[in-house]
């Protein structure tokens, strides 16, 4: 068998890399049909404004130009829906339309679609459009925006999108009466900009009875079903959706842009392809950014150090408009408010708020970040007030595995897990008693040594269902079939790994496709870590189906009990002898329909799985500069199960470097006068280099899920999960040992440590 060197748990390297690295990958932008149209879209310079285009005749006569699209010529298409409502609240979802009418209400808002032959003469075009613009009062910043005389970002409604809350207030606020301390941290998740390799991009086409649209997402029946359904109000037969290798999603290329829409309109009125792509700058103006969460968060404990209760109020920017899932982004982190902590109640009250900024949605972690960063900074600051090593406040008051399953405040049910374990070994890898002799070591150059630790849980892995399809090629081969889609996390080769257990093929004998509505009849995509857990529950039951079939041909074709075929190499033998057939003989056997050749598994996860562990970062602050260095990392992480180590080390480091970024350099500024966003380019925004990882020490500690088929728990946005609190608190740990500076938001820029320090120096 050589399902032990290709199978669950082996570290195979990806087998869809050798084409990537070579420049053989084929991404939006690379696809070009004949004859193919270019597009760009007209965006508004103002936050709010009113407006008004005028006579278009002269730019639509410009050479080259074939089509103009604003708002009056697409009267028949929706809105851009919000599907991700949450329970309790009504939600007022405001009218998200593809082109603004008369009114923008961020900088980038979109107003016209101009289509010519090339993309210098759909430019040339754009700019020659003449609009009156006539600006109104805009407000920037959630907290701006719930002042009683803050700008309305729609007139019919307040700012104030919704409310809601979680928990129990009674059993609150009596623990809250009772502790002997209660202890206030307030932080800033500061906003986003999602940076993948390769920008958005549409291909449509239109040939009389059909769309096609290509592009780059992370789940092509997602955008059928919404752009193709809902705002073109198609059957689903009548929209294809295609989509080629995509370098990079994070979330924010799971949902429906107006841009394609408009392309498939454009397609269709002028009988050509036409092509759509981003440029850097007009993704930082057209893409969902992320995050953007003002909370304060109240402990309250007992004389011994026990966490009573927990009180949380956030406050959550969504932007302009309510995104496609923005509502359930903030609700997902209140249900995580807790974290892996035995705390006996809770109360989170959410607050969701306009602001004529550009809409907020998924980003890596959905809100469990945010949820993540808000209670480990919680707890390192109490442990400070009350005098308390962090590591032993944590230790405390950390849920014991005995307790499993446990029941949070919120209502999640945590599985398995052993939360203190993962907390000691990394406390060992980091050689933690060794850290005094390093700081000193640290003081002694003129630094300022930290050392933070983030234990997290989160919750995710159930976006289903998924359903695969897997069958037997005439060349002895299997291609697998499924609606989840590659965004770089290498489902080809995870996916392969699955099929060679039950099969006992090599990775190159599968053929895994994704990616296409016409071939796939339906699927989740790829979001909330959910590929492993629901995907490949799916692709396991499949293959074990379709194995069985096999084995019912062999015993045919080998006169032979089906109880004694055994799969092995690329054939089926009976047990104990040399009398086999090949998968390919199979293939072309009387007995094999087509039926017999194929299987098929939906499985869709109802509870989430809790992937769990401990970041530890130990940092150096340059206190002349402010500039901080990562020194030290170490991960311990319970994901249940390893499908493949290589695969789930790359995911984790990449999340890691993620939460790096918003640590320690990124941040999405807008000038609160202008309302212009002035971190608008990678001349602007910081993202982290390679210089700027550590060389990351990392483990698995793994207990298996008990909720999930294989044990496993999702893996993908772990890693952005519990960097940021772990390097900003080991920020703090430096700059409290250096000058009793025990808060600092993210980004810890080094200006801005630089600034405290000063303060803290003239004080």
């Amino acid at each position: 068998m050589t399902s032990m060197k290709f199978g669950f748990g082996q570290p195979l390297t990806r087998k869809e890399d050798d084409a990537l690295v070579r420049g053989a990958g084929r991404y939006i932008a690379d696809v070009a049909p004949e004859a193919t149209l270019h597009a760009v879209v007209v965006r508004s310079p103002h936050a709010h404004a009113r407006f008004a285009i005028q006579d278009l005749t002269r730019v639509r006569k410009m050479p080259g130009v074939r089509l103009v699209l604003t708002a009056d010529d697409i009267e028949e298409l929706g809105p851009l829906p919000t599907p991700g409502v949450i329970p309790g609240p009504h939600i007022d979802v405001p009218f998200y339309p593809i082109l603004a009418r008369d009114v923008v209400r961020h900088a980038g808002d979109a107003v016209a679609f101009v289509v010519a032959d090339t993309l210098d003469g759909a430019k040339d075009a754009a700019e020659a459009i003449a609009i009156d613009w006539q600006p109104l009062p805009h407000v920037i910043g959630a907290m701006a925006a719930l002042e009683q005389s803050a700008p309305q970002v729609w007139p019919d409604r307040p700012n104030l999108a919704f409310e809601t809350d979680m928990g129990n207030a009674a059993a609150t606020r009596k623990a809250f009466a009772e502790a002997a301390r209660i202890v206030t941290t307030t932080i800033v998740n500061q906003r986003l900009v999602t940076n993948y390799m390769d920008t958005r991009g549409v291909v449509a086409e239109y040939d009389g009875e059909r769309y096609t649209l290509t592009l780059g997402s992370q789940g092509s029946h997602i955008i059928r079903d919404i752009i193709g359904g809902a705002v073109m109000k198609l059957p689903p037969g009548k929209m294809r959706v295609i989509t080629p290798d995509v370098g990079g999603g994070f979330g924010t290329k799971l949902f429906p842009y107006r841009e394609y829409a408009l392309a498939a309109v454009a397609a269709e009125r002028t009988r050509k392809p036409v092509k759509w792509v981003s440029e850097r700058s007009e993704h930082f103006l057209g893409d969902s950014h992320g995050r953007d969460n003002i909370s304060t968060a109240k402990l309250a404990l007992d004389d011994k150090g026990r966490f009573l209760a927990l009180e949380l109020d956030i406050v959550a920017d969504m932007g302009a408009y309510l995104s496609c899932y923005a509502p359930y982004i903030p609700w997902l982190g209140m249900g995580m408010a807790t974290g892996a902590y035995d705390i006996p109640a809770a109360y989170v009250r959410l607050r969701a708020v306009y602001t004529n900024t550009v809409p907020v949605d998924a980003y890596r972690g959905a809100g469990r970040p945010e949820a993540s960063y808000l209670i480990e900074r919680a707890v390192d600051n109490t442990a400070r007030e009350i005098g308390m090593a962090p590591d032993a406040l944590r230790r405390k008051n950390l849920i014991k595995p005995k307790a499993l399953p446990y029941t949070t405040p919120t209502g999640k049910v945590y599985d398995s897990g052993d939360f203190a374990g993962t907390l000691a070994r990394a406390q060992e890898l980091v050689d933690w008693k060794g850290f005094a002799r390093r700081a000193a070591q640290s003081k002694r150059a003129g630094r300022l040594r930290g050392i933070g630790i983030a234990t997290y849980v989160e919750a995710c892995g159930n976006n289903g269902p998924e359903t695969a399809n897997i069958q037997l090629d005439r060349d002895g081969g299997v291609t697998l079939l499924i609606g989840s889609q590659s965004t770089g996390q290498g489902h080809a080769t995870s996916y392969a790994q699955l099929v060679a257990d039950r099969l006992d093929l090599p990775p190159e004998r599968v053929r895994v496709v994704q990616g296409d509505t016409d071939r796939i009849a339906g699927g989740a995509g790829t979001g909330g870590s959910s590929s492993i857990p629901i995907g490949g529950v799916a692709v396991d039951r499949a293959s074990k189906t379709l194995a069985e079939q096999i084995k019912e041909i062999a015993a045919d074709a080998l006169e032979a009990a089906a109880g004694d075929m055994e799969i092995a190499n690329g054939a089926v033998r009976v047990a104990g002898t040399d009398r086999a057939i090949s998968f390919a003989d199979l293939a072309a056997h009387p007995k094999a329909t087509p039926e017999k050749l194929k299987a098929a598994n939906e499985f869709g996860n109802e509870p989430p799985t809790y992937p769990n562990g401990t970041h530890i970062a130990e940092v150096e602050v340059d206190p002349d500069t402010g500039a901080t260095r990562i020194v030290g990392y170490v991960i311990v992480d319970d994901f249940g199960a390893t499908l493949n180590p290589l695969l789930l080390a790359g995911q984790v480091h990449g999340g890691t470097v993620q939460g790096i970024g918003q640590a320690l350099m990124e941040d999405t500024v807008y000038d609160p006068v202008s309302g212009q966003l002035l971190s608008a380019s990678l001349m602007d925004y910081a993202l982290p280099h390679a210089i700027d990882a550590p060389d990351f020490v990392f483990e698995t500690r793994n207990t298996p899920c008990r909720t999930n088929p294989l044990g496993v728990k999702g893996a993908g946005e772990a890693g952005a999960i519990g960097s940021c609190p772990a390097i900003v608190n080991a920020v703090i740990d430096a700059l409290d040992r250096g000058y009793g500076i025990r808060a600092i938001d993210m980004p810890a820029t080094p200006r801005k440590v630089w600034q405290a320090i000063a303060a803290a120096k003239s004080r």
